[in-house]
């Protein structure tokens, strides 16, 4: 079952952290809660619901939730080791790709409807007609119902029976977008690095798996790198590293046991242990070790049957770094964990308090009772 409310405007706030993976469920007792940031927004995914909260340009927010509960959850066998960090890989991804989705559905309705609005205000010059309220009036009219204030200038929330606009054509669009993506992904971090490593090997004249296996390894690190801060660069993914940040402030806050507020939230870093890019660094360094003990692969079949291992590879990705956030007082486990959040530098920017604020309203969408959950 879904639900679609809308909510209203919001302040500023400022630290470091980053994006935490979905599907981590108990840990001694508490719920912990992930996510990741989306276009002017951020999804949030709780152990019973998921919800993605997007900022609208009204500076209101709209907050769908889905009611979602993880097969390991529901299957006992899939909460093993390893096992349970391939399925979550799996579901991030799906979960991932709906919470974008729908961010850049809300985006894209929201430039046409500031399109109409001002197409409508040049006829009503050229007729002297009076000019139409700059916010949707269907918005505006929507009956509103108290929330927990953040302060004195909380929105309401509202609730918007307004159907998606080509909803269906929207989503196929961005479905075929990011399956095209995700097919790229494939060939510039796993296969060209393959035939990279094949030449220079072949150069050097060694037919060694290792030293194939640690040149793949190597480039394939260098490529992540590279694209990260390629995108860094970009003044629009500045806007999602933001809301990033947000995302892993407010987790922390809820992980403290502190009421969530921006004004809370701004005492805790923009950096978190469990962040998918830390997984994601953490997935090349294992891949490298699994893919040492099958050596060179001798054929492009056998290069192709390397995706099959990525499961796996999350998996044990997933138990590594699920230990060492679990650690975290530990020098060991720092150590281990100072490359991911070192890189959490680049994917997390400072956000502001209503960006928080955003963050906040997708949290409070899935949160339980963790005493009846736990």
């Amino acid at each position: 079952m879904a639900s679609e409310v809308d909510n209203v405007p919001a302040p500023e706030r400022r630290d470091d952290s980053a994006p935490a993976i979905s599907g981590f469920d108990h840990s001694g007792g508490k719920v912990h809660y992930g996510g990741q940031a989306v276009i002017e927004g951020v999804m949030m995914r709780g152990p019973t619901a998921i919800a993605t909260a997007v900022r609208l340009p009204n500076g209101r927010i709209s907050v769908k939730r889905d009611d979602f509960v993880s097969a390991s959850r529901r299957h006992r066998i899939l909460r093993l080791p390893v096992v349970r960090g391939g399925l979550t890989l799996l579901e991030s991804l799906a979960l991932g790709i709906k919470a974008l989705n729908y961010s850049a559905s809300v985006a894209i309705e929201a430039v046409e409807e500031d399109k109409s609005v001002a197409i409508e205000a040049a006829e009503g010059d050229k007729t002297g007609a009076p000019e139409p309220s700059a916010t949707p009036p269907d918005v505006d009219a929507a009956p509103t119902a108290p929330v927990d204030p953040v302060d004195a200038a909380e929105p309401d929330l509202a609730r918007s029976d307004k159907p998606a606009r080509s909803e269906w054509k929207t989503n196929m669009t961005l479905t075929g977008t990011m399956v095209f993506a995700f097919a790229l992904g494939i060939v510039i971090f796993f296969w060209i690095p393959m035939v990279l490593s094949d030449f220079l090997t072949r150069v050097i004249g060694s037919e060694s798996g290792i030293l194939f296996n640690v040149i793949d390894g190597v480039i394939r690190v260098a490529f992540f790198l590279a694209y990260l801060w390629g995108i860094s660069r970009w003044k629009e993914m500045r806007r999602v590293f933001e809301y990033h940040g947000a995302e892993h402030r407010v987790i922390f806050t809820q992980e403290d046991g502190e009421e969530l507020t921006p004004e809370n939230a701004r005492k805790f870093t923009t950096r978190h242990p469990r962040c998918g890019t830390s997984f994601l660094l953490i997935v090349m360094v294992v891949s490298i070790l699994v893919f040492m003990i099958f050596g060179k692969p001798p054929t492009i079949g056998f290069r192709l049957a390397r995706l099959l291992l990525i499961p796996v590879i999350a998996g044990v990705s997933y138990e590594i770094m699920k230990l060492s956030a679990k650690k975290a007082h530990q020098k060991w486990a720092q150590i281990l964990s100072a490359p991911g959040m070192w890189l959490q530098r680049i994917t997390t920017k400072e956000p502001t308090d209503d960006q928080v604020e955003v963050a906040i309203a997708a949290l409070e969408a899935v949160r339980v009772d963790e005493n009846e959950d736990a």
